[in-house]
């Protein structure tokens, strides 16, 4: 039960967001107290992001192995991730790097 209130706490913080950037027709220029409560808006949403994320993760490890493993090499939090699998890869693309590469 407790997964689904945060899920939806995420959703109506997403929401608020959502709304509050569409009643500004422009965001350059606008006072720094207001700056202000979006940035605080944009972190709450963002910590409810992660959060979710890691539970998603946990998830996943635990009954999904498989499609962990790929959420895990493409992890946005790690700007290294690569979809590929380490390993040797013996395809067209790393033949054809290696070629440039000398």
């Amino acid at each position: 039960m407790l997964e689904h209130e945060s899920f939806t706490d995420l959703l109506l913080e997403v929401s608020h967001l959502s709304e509050e950037l569409e009643n500004r027709s422009c965001l350059i220029g606008l006072p720094a107290t207001d700056l202000a409560h979006l940035q605080r808006d944009i972190k709450r949403v963002y910590g409810y992001l992660v959060s979710e994320w890691l539970d998603y993760m946990l998830y996943l490890k635990s009954d999904y192995p498989h499609l962990f493993s790929l959420a895990m090499r493409t992890n946005p939090f790690d700007q290294t991730a690569s979809p590929i699998v380490n390993g040797s890869i013996s395809h067209s693309c790393q033949l054809e790097n290696e070629k440039q590469s000398k």
